[in-house]
């Protein structure tokens, strides 16, 4: 962490000097923002604490409920949510906290007393096999808690409006905030006082009824699997000796996958209700509590449950559902969006694969920097319409992937042929539901790919994948991309050549190149957070020799930043290289990285003009 460029801090670094519209926020929701988020769940709050960092952003985020969310739904978190923390400071806060999945474990019949359950297969957790972050499960209200803590926290100060509720909107054609958004209070000494705020951009994140969705005319497109789950987080005492290990088991009597939580004794159980009938009208959804109790015990069979406390409990019927549109230009030539729906507002699923808050999380992460960036003018207003067109595929391929997981979670012992096989498609598929399948088109902010053998190990389209360097200044050793907070830069990591003359060459020719796009009077790397990385060992190189491009003066007082070189070089500490580890090319390389940590482009060190080509197309020239 770096703080004092500011001047001394003797208080909590991680709240940030108040700036721009942060330094005045009124209490009162006004009538006019640039932003208005609907909905405090995961993509609307993480959106939130994006959005602090453009503090000359007016953003703001309404909800419903009179204040913050006591008891969360979701559980799950990926590793690349935990990546995604990382970037926003708390992951070593919510990690101390968590369930760490270290296992998963299956359970089936018994072959010589079926009705009974064995352990058939005990497998490690995909995480630590795929990146340095864990699998965690803790309570979405949790999660809500340290992003709404980055809100306010950040520059902007941004918090949310408890007891607002978005009644509908119009979206205009022309005006300096074209979107008239209709409100209630529900709360306090205004409740039931409804009014009409304008704005210049909504974002939908409120929930699979999303009343944004309904507002733009769009659409989920999909239907619910005839097959009904109960679920609940219960503290019992039992004979099951994997209550504290993550399980799928199959039985006769149905099927369970079992999720120990946070705290040391809590755990979370989908149960299995059976198929649902085609005139049921959702009646299943009554399933009285005391009964999801008594099929997970014929589940369990031979093992029992005494269940002391049921925390929370619902049943729900497994949907599959798609929005036909992100926004509220989607399929229109020519004109931009205003409307962006994100999280359960534009995809619904299953639960059992762990995978909506984190999907939903990286939508806000998505839009947000986005929003800042054309707001700020940093970049031309054609940007927005690359959320929706990157963001839509990987919810569609979100649905086919729960489908099938679903569904083989959801299947009769007759119809299992091989014990191991759902064992073998966890593993086999890890990748994708930690988080790291995700892979964006060639777009404005994704380059083609001819370069990509540059930089083999760093795919482009997909998030950067961190790796050990050591850092020139102190020689402790810490991983490059960890350094990168959401704080809404572009990151520029320059791969030294063999004897580093073609990287002090590549600093001289693209500092004014960069320039271009940074405000006057602002920061050097205000915008662009660029990183030497050379081939030597940080013994074999003088920190106040590199380039001064590597050695900017920030802040208020002007002060070097030291953190910016770093060697690849093999340590004491270190026997990685990260040229070896990712592939990179001998004769050095740039590698671009999205504000969001996804590759950007790929490009040689003696070609800074493509580089400043690409920035071109993503970014406007500083005023």
């Amino acid at each position: 962490m770096q703080f004092h460029h500011h001047g001394y801090v003797s208080g909590d670094p991680r709240i940030l000097p108040a700036s721009g519209l942060g330094a005045d926020r009124p209490d009162e929701l006004p009538d006019e923002m640039d932003v208005l988020i609907v909905g405090s769940g995961p993509a609307g709050m993480l959106l939130a604490a994006q959005m602090s960092q453009f503090p000359e952003v007016s953003t703001r985020i309404i909800e419903k409920r009179e204040g913050r969310l006591v008891l969360g739904q979701a559980d799950g978190i990926q590793p690349r949510s935990v990546e995604t923390f990382q970037a926003f400071g708390f992951a070593e806060r919510i990690i101390a906290e968590a369930y760490n999945i270290g296992w998963m474990n299956f359970w089936g019949p018994d072959p010589e007393n079926p009705q009974n359950i064995v352990r058939t297969a005990r497998t490690e957790d995909y995480a630590y096999k795929i990146c340095e972050f864990p699998h965690l499960i803790v309570n979405q209200a949790r999660v809500l808690d340290y992003f709404a803590e980055a809100a306010l926290n950040g520059p902007g100060r941004i918090r949310p409006d408890y007891g607002v509720e978005f009644l509908g909107l119009t979206v205009h054609e022309s005006g300096e905030h074209p979107v008239e958004v209709r409100v209630r209070h529900v709360t306090g000494s205004r409740a039931g006082e409804e009014r009409t705020i304008r704005t210049k951009y909504v974002a939908g994140s409120d929930g699979a009824r999303s009343r944004v969705r309904e507002a733009i005319g769009r659409k989920h497109v999909g239907a619910s699997a005839a097959h009904a789950w109960g679920v609940m987080d219960v503290l019992v005492n039992t004979d099951f000796p994997d209550w504290r290990t993550k399980c799928a088991i199959t039985s006769e009597a149905g099927n369970i996958l079992h999720i120990p939580r946070e705290g040391g004794y809590l755990s979370r159980m989908y149960i299995d209700l059976g198929e649902v009938p085609e005139d049921d009208h959702h009646r299943v959804r009554q399933t009285p509590i005391e009964e999801i109790i008594r099929r997970a015990n014929a589940i369990l069979h031979p093992y029992t449950l005494d269940v002391k406390q049921v925390a929370w409990h619902s049943v729900y019927e497994v949907g599959h559902r798609v929005t036909d549109g992100f926004d509220d230009a989607w399929g229109q030539e020519g004109r931009s969006p205003r409307v962006f729906l994100t999280g359960d507002a534009c995809h619904t699923h299953s639960a059992k694969a762990g995978q909506g808050m984190n999907v939903s999380m990286q939508d806000g992460f998505n839009l947000g920097w986005k929003l800042g960036h054309v707001l700020t003018g940093r970049a031309p207003e054609s940007l927005l319409a690359t959320y929706a067109a990157e963001r839509r595929p990987v919810a569609q391929q979100l649905i086919d992937f729960d489908r099938e997981w679903s569904t083989l979670m959801a299947r009769k012992p007759h119809e299992i042929t091989d014990p191991q096989e759902l064992a073998t498609y966890y593993l086999a598929t890890a990748e994708f539901p930690s988080g790291f399948m995700t892979q964006y088109e060639p777009s404005m902010i994704v380059a083609g790919a001819s370069q990509q053998d540059l930089a083999v190990g760093f795919p482009l389209g997909k998030r950067f994948k961190s790796a050990e360097v050591t850092r020139v200044a102190d020689g402790n050793v810490v991983h490059l991309g960890h350094h990168a907070k959401a704080d809404g830069r572009w990151r520029v990591y320059a791969f030294g050549d063999q004897d580093g003359s073609g990287l002090a060459a590549w600093a001289e020719r693209v500092e004014p190149v960069l320039a271009r796009f940074t405000p006057a009077g602002a920061d050097a790397d205000a915008v662009f957070d660029v990183k030497a990385i050379y081939q030597q060992g940080h013994d074999e190189i003088e920190v106040t020799q590199a380039p001064r491009l590597f050695l900017p003066e920030t802040g208020q007082l002007g002060l070097t930043d030291w953190e910016k070189v770093y060697a690849a070089g093999p340590t004491i500490w270190c026997d990685k290289d990260i040229f070896v580890e990712r592939q990179i090319s001998r004769d050095g390389a740039v590698v671009v990285v999205r504000p969001d940590q996804y590759v950007a482009a790929i490009l040689p060190l003696g070609d800074v003009a493509a580089l400043g080509a690409f920035f071109e197309g993503a970014l406007l020239p500083a005023s």
